[in-house]
């Protein structure tokens, strides 16, 4: 028989994996979030439950998959009674937070007799919804055999890492390296538009020599168009490369390219944009713009 899934955290990416395994004919048997109503308005289109609490969303599945925002919200529904009666009970916890936290994670679900496994993802809102993410695993080798039938479902792409923690490692490096990249685009861009450069022949030369990178495929032409609807924020990039700096500290290793792109996101967010997507970074770069799109 197949597990019953619960959710926890059913914002943008939540809500779309919740939908990808309904489709995929998953029993989702109760779904949560600090803001009720997208739960409700989520529960009512895949015809399941808004749990009131977290323990009944535990009570309601086998398998609880929490997609939320950073570490104190993890240690909050974790201390908040997501591990009542949890014995059994499988965790797949696919937000990006530090490698310290999937190990406490896991310390506090092996005490109650249940089990938890980092699925960490390297893709964005339309992965989510089409079943295409990317996804990096660590925990227990038998807990992630486990959960391989509903992460198939999720993901293209599904990779073992190891142990607790290293799967949020590698997620660190991944978004440090592509946030950097993000911000060296929007740089040369924006220096080709001060030269008065065609900016999509200068896109199209990127995308033959050695400029090129997955960004510019996903993040160039909205830089230049100041299209920034968000399905990556600059608000979890910051984030996401102050974990990346963190590890880095911790190892006695100054990355100052990750700092500087750290600082970039930062000084989006104190000017008001941390939810534009990712490519808002454009909008400090562009001669000529304001921090505002206009």
């Amino acid at each position: 028989m197949l597990e019953k899934i619960g959710f926890v955290g059913v914002g943008r990416m939540g809500a779309n994996m919740a939908r990808r395994l309904y489709e995929c004919g998953q029993p989702i048997t109760a779904v949560f979030d600090v803001d009720p109503a997208a739960a409700q308005h989520l529960a009512a289109e895949i015809h399941t439950t808004a749990a009131p609490d977290l323990k009944a969303v535990t009570a309601a599945a086998d398998v609880i998959i929490t997609v939320v925002s950073d570490d104190r919200a993890m240690k909050r529904i974790y201390n908040g009674g997501l591990l009542t009666r949890a014995r059994g009970r499988l965790f797949i916890n696919c937000a990006t937070v530090t490698p310290a936290v999937h190990r406490w994670v896991e310390q506090k679900c092996d005490a109650k007799g249940a089990s938890s496994l980092e699925a960490c993802m390297a893709s964005s809102i339309t992965q989510a919804r089409q079943g295409s993410l990317y996804l990096m695993c660590g925990g227990k080798p038998e807990v992630f055999e486990r959960a391989k039938p509903i992460l198939e479902k999720l993901g293209s792409a599904l990779r073992y890492i190891g142990p607790a923690g290293k799967a949020a490692e590698v997620k660190a490096l991944v978004n440090m390296v592509m946030n950097a990249n993000t911000a060296a685009l929007a740089e040369g861009l924006g220096l080709g538009a001060a030269l008065g450069l065609d900016l999509t022949m200068l896109r199209e030369v990127f995308s033959q020599t050695g400029a090129r990178s997955g960004v510019l495929q996903t993040d160039g032409e909205d830089m230049q168009n100041r299209e920034h609807s968000c399905y990556f924020s600059a608000a979890h990039a910051a984030k996401d490369s102050g974990i990346a700096l963190k590890l880095a500290k911790e190892q006695g290793l100054h990355l100052p390219l990750a700092a500087a792109t750290k600082k970039q996101y930062d000084r989006l967010i104190k000017e008001g944009l941390g939810e534009l997507d990712k490519s808002g970074i454009a909008e400090l770069t562009f001669k000529g713009r304001h921090a505002t799109p206009g």
